[in-house]
């Protein structure tokens, strides 16, 4: 009960209250769940990644520069997962990519609640 009312005394004196996003990734292919958790604080995004993967373990925590992440070749998320050796179909960087532009405000938080699952399908045509 004291968290909701200092959260109503900081909404009431104008102060946002900071809170963790949390995604899960969910990789069929290789049959594991990631749960990625993403704060902004400052110019940088604070990663917490609970894996089962090792290779997505050596990258578990990040504080990601924001202005790092907006071209996909001088990327700081893709060089981190390069540095794990992931592999070039590993969907967790890509998490990664959308909770730096949900915190930064690059993408809209109602949109991507409304949308909810985000999805690589293989279909034959």
């Amino acid at each position: 009960m004291d968290n909701q009312i200092r959260d109503l005394d900081l909404k009431a004196r104008g102060q946002e209250i900071l809170m963790e996003l949390v995604i899960h990734v969910n990789s069929t292919i290789c049959g594991f769940i990631h749960l990625i958790k993403g704060k902004l604080d400052g110019k940088n995004v604070i990663i917490d990644i609970q894996t089962p993967c090792s290779k997505i373990n050596e990258m578990s925590h990040m504080e990601v520069p924001i202005m790092q992440t907006l071209d996909i070749k001088d990327n700081y998320v893709m060089d981190m997962a390069q540095k794990a050796h992931c592999c070039p179909g590993c969907i967790v960087p890509v998490g990664i990519l959308h909770i730096c532009k949900l915190e930064s405000g690059m993408l809209s938080k109602s949109l991507a609640k409304q949308v909810e699952v985000m999805t690589i399908e293989f279909r034959e045509s």
